[in-house]
């Protein structure tokens, strides 16, 4: 039988796979009714879903150190490689690595860095970053990360998607068509990011991928109107803009009396609404004009090399207040390095660029988990702080690091977690995991598990394969689990 058009709209908007494996599905079951019945039950495809089991968290603040920072210089103390530096790296630390950049492999390298445990975890941290050292038994260290390319675009799409080539869904995409909206005031996926321009990549990281279009990452500029086109239209007054939009939805629902099954309609018809709502919930959400002088002096919004980080987090934090399911931060580029790129890609003058980049973000991230415990929202918030790759202990340039998607460190905390546990190592000079490889999937997959998600039941069906966050890979860590 072929199918009519009002059908194939439906498919198309809302995804026939989302549909027909709704049995496994949070909250759903069989797909076994008519297309007409199950249209009319499927009208929000944001409405608020169940998970499979208890979540341990409810929301997910994402920290995306754009460029790959050193985590030799920040967490992973090696006193071998303090010992060795200056030396060629020796061939037994090389096996089974494929050295791409030109020339090969360089000297070791040891940066000026002083160390020192913290908390009852004994967790290592450079004098880097002193404020977030005080919050050593909040982390949870993944120091065995490892992932694929050794490109930042390509490491980066695969952070972000589990995948290397464009067209799968982001990570949030994907918690978002799972969970739906707690707050439907809010998108309940935003992006962030500090600095000037957008983050390197763009849109790509924060697609929906083969996922419908709604589950797409909503993101907010830096400034005062922190969404394009959300300002009220000019020279028409709230009453008339509020009588307009009640007209509008009058003609659709009494259009929809007649094509009651028409999801298309009644999509568009939410969407004007939710655009109206958010002209003043938005705004709302990201105005730090309410925040106390305290508050905003714990994200370092009182000082010029903290502000533009500390403002985002500040935010994140709001957001997360108001329910938003899923929020992706990405570090911009910094003042105070004399060099084109000015995130943390320091194949070069590393001292001078992690110097920057850590007085950027230490005090705001430290004061983020501060602020999200006292508040009573630590325990139901996860925070990952991650990047596309690491970098090597050796350098061509002398004094920088070179990319390393080997063994590097990404830490956890929140709700749900063994709090100052560290996970996994690599070798004597931090160059490769050898012990608990964590892989991108791995992590998706521990964060689907916090949210209450199975992993290898979160799918949806696409040109005849049912689809998941972590395709055919990825395994829960159940070591870091509490």
């Amino acid at each position: 039988m072929s199918k009519t058009r009002r059908e194939w709209l439906f498919n198309a908007g809302y995804g026939l796979g989302g549909v027909a494996l709704n049995g496994f599905m949070p909250g759903g079951g069989v797909f076994s009714v008519p297309l007409a019945q199950a249209a009319a039950t499927f009208v929000d495809p944001l409405t608020k879903k169940d998970p499979h089991f208890a979540p341990k968290v409810k929301s997910v603040i994402w920290l995306h150190m754009d460029g790959a920072p050193s985590t030799l210089d920040l967490y992973d103390y090696k006193p071998e490689l303090v010992r060795l530096a200056g030396q060629e790296v020796p061939e037994s630390f090389l096996k089974g690595l494929q050295v791409t950049t030109s020339g090969g492999a360089g000297k070791l390298f040891a940066s000026k860095r002083t160390w020192k445990q913290y908390g009852q975890s004994g967790a290592w941290f450079s004098d880097l970053l002193p404020n977030l050292a005080e919050h050593a038994d909040k982390l949870t260290f993944i120091k065995s990360s490892v992932t694929v390319g050794a490109t930042h675009d390509i490491s980066i799409l695969k952070l972000n998607t589990g995948d290397v080539t464009p067209g799968r869904p982001s990570l949030g995409a994907w918690i978002t068509y799972a969970l739906g909206s707690v707050n439907p005031d809010l998108p309940p996926y935003v992006v962030l990011y500090s600095g000037k321009r957008e983050p390197r990549g763009g849109a790509v990281n924060w697609s929906s991928g083969f996922l419908p279009a709604i589950y797409q990452g909503t993101a907010f500029r830096p400034g005062a109107s922190p969404i394009l086109n959300l300002d009220k239209p000019e020279l028409i007054a709230a009453a008339q803009q509020r009588d307009n939009l009640d007209l509008l939805r009058k003609l659709n629902e009494h259009k929809s009396t007649e094509l009651p099954t028409d999801t298309e309609l009644q999509a568009r018809t939410r969407s004007y609404e939710l655009a109206y709502r958010m002209e003043s919930s938005a705004p709302e959400a990201v105005d730090l004009s309410k925040e106390t002088a305290a508050t905003k002096a714990l994200y370092g919004l009182d000082n010029d090399a903290t502000k533009d980080y500390g403002t985002v987090l500040l935010r994140a934090r709001r957001l997360v207040e108001r329910g938003v399911r899923f929020i992706q931060v990405v570090s911009g580029p910094v003042d105070g390095i004399n060099d084109d790129n000015k995130n943390w890609d320091a194949h070069r003058k590393l001292e001078e660029n992690h110097g920057a980049n850590t007085r950027a973000i230490d005090k705001p991230i430290a004061g983020l988990l501060a602020d999200l415990a006292a508040r009573g929202l630590l325990d139901e918030t996860l925070v990952v702080w991650t990047s596309e790759f690491g970098r090597t202990s050796y350098g061509q340039s002398g004094d920088g690091r070179d990319h390393n998607p080997w063994g590097y460190t990404q830490w956890l905390a929140g709700g749900g977690l063994k709090h100052g546990l560290t996970y996994g190592a690599t070798d004597e000079i931090g160059l490769k995991t050898v012990e608990n490889p964590v892989d991108t999937y791995d992590l998706h997959a521990t964060v689907l598990q916090l949210l209450g998600l199975d992993h290898l039941k979160t799918v949806y069906l696409r040109a005849g394969r049912a689809e998941r966050p972590t395709v055919v890979y990825g395994k829960v860590v159940g070591d870091l689990l509490a």
